[in-house]
């Protein structure tokens, strides 16, 4: 199996920036608190580096 990210969205996104908000839904994240299951692939860093302050990553 390789690497995987748990990545949980922490903060809500009511004011943020649209560019936030499609990263976010690029993650597959709908609403606060859902966890989804991502590869740990340099896109994805790339994308959780982004919005970093929003989110738990383990």
């Amino acid at each position: 199996m390789s690497n995987t990210l748990n990545i949980t969205l922490t903060k809500s996104l009511i004011g943020r920036p649209d560019k936030h908000r499609g990263v976010v839904r690029g993650l597959g994240l709908r609403r606060l608190n859902q966890t989804v299951v991502r590869e740990d692939t340099p896109e994805t860093r790339g994308m959780v580096n982004k919005i970093k302050h929003m989110l738990k990553v383990t």
